[in-house]
């Protein structure tokens, strides 16, 4: 099988084929444009098999990756990390489109567990939705900032609750305080209060569409003790498939829930392990966040923690091994989702670029 490196950029893309050893046959560099990948589909069909290996940098590599998909090619990703270490160490130095190219495709030739990439679902709209709420939560946050020191300048002696600004009542009352007052700090104020209640709608009206889609998505996950709709969605758009993940290892190691042993120059006897660091941040925070709401009672948590503790586990390690089993508890729960036929999906039979798929 051919392999095909890419080293994608805003422009263009230059791609190079290596054969099954790693000798080099061919390059292209093509801009980055339907009309570019439907020409590089083209280029590709000289060969009878060929699999595309891809920067794992989507916000470049996105349109590409659908085409080449919709086209009917093989598309695997490939972690930075792994391409930089191929990069060091080629045989030509130097750093260049096409070495860059050469060393994904030799990233994909060494390694054969690479994650395989697949037509973006609904899952992306949860992502992107997730996202879009993230961005809208960190402005009215830095909003509601600046309105408590102006409304602190106004009138020390005024108490906001704690959360109130997010409620709509408590707006309204501040802003029938400040309708008579004069200056420019109050007129300021007053406009950080309207954009501070449009906000608060975005967010709510972004959290009753997360619902309706998580709810079709992940009801399994939804059942599971502790997972809101938030939290569930978090996991879902970052999962991105769970069919991409061949055990639950795996997935814990996604996570950055699976343990990383201790070793020193001898045999790990004791079994000690460390913190991992790694894995994905946002699916570890929802899992953080379902472990803190079972140790509060809701759900088996609480119990499991007690008895880890009991045999001599300090609080976080005993929380640490409670996050390891929810991960496992949620690849389940995906699985199962995954498993069942869709509910009120519309079945499309367009096809995104008939130029790429005539090509395939």
């Amino acid at each position: 099988m051919i392999v095909i490196g890419a080293d994608s950029h805003k422009r263009t893309h230059t791609v190079v084929a290596l054969d099954p050893v790693g000798r080099k046959l061919a390059e292209k560099t093509m801009p980055a444009t339907s009309e570019g990948h439907l020409a590089l589909a083209t280029w590709a069909a000289q060969w009878p098999e060929v699999r595309f290996a891809l920067e794992d940098c989507r916000h470049l590599t996105r349109r590409l990756e659908r085409d080449l998909l919709t086209a009917g090619h093989q598309v695997v990703r490939v972690p930075t990390r792994l391409m930089a270490g191929a990069r060091r160490g080629g045989r030509q130095p130097g750093k260049s489109d096409p070495i860059d190219a050469e060393a994904v495709a030799l990233a994909a030739l060494r390694h054969d567990d690479l994650p395989v990439a697949e037509l973006d679902g609904p899952t992306r709209e949860v992502k992107l939705l997730v996202d879009y709420r993230r961005d809208l939560v960190a402005q009215r946050t830095r909003v509601q900032n600046q309105l408590r020191w102006h409304l602190h300048e106004l009138d020390p002696e005024l108490h906001v609750p704690s959360r109130g600004l997010r409620r709509y009542c408590v707006i309204d009352d501040l802003l029938d305080r400040l309708a008579d007052r004069p200056g420019v700090v109050a007129r300021l104020t007053r406009a950080l209060l309207e954009r501070c209640r449009e906000l608060t709608s975005e967010i709510n009206a972004l959290e009753a569409e997360l619902k309706v889609l998580v709810r079709r998505l992940a009801p399994s996950l939804l059942a599971l003790p502790g997972c809101g709709v938030l939290g569930a969605a978090m996991i879902l758009g970052e999962t991105a498939g769970v069919r991409r993940f061949r055990s639950k290892d795996a997935y814990a190691r996604f996570t950055g829930t699976a343990p990383i042993p201790v070793w020193s120059g001898s045999n790990n006897r004791d079994g000690k392990v460390r913190l991992n660091r790694g894995g994905n941040r946002t699916i570890n925070t929802a899992l953080h966040m379902i472990a803190v709401t079972q140790i509060r009672g809701v759900g088996p948590g609480k119990d499991y923690v007690a008895r880890l503790q009991a045999s001599g586990k300090t609080s976080t390690e005993a929380v640490r091994l409670l996050r390891r089993r929810l991960s496992d508890a949620v690849f389940a729960a995906l699985r199962a989702d995954a498993q069942r036929p869709p509910v009120d999906q519309p079945r499309s039979t367009a096809v995104p670029n008939p130029g790429l798929a005539a090509a395939a």
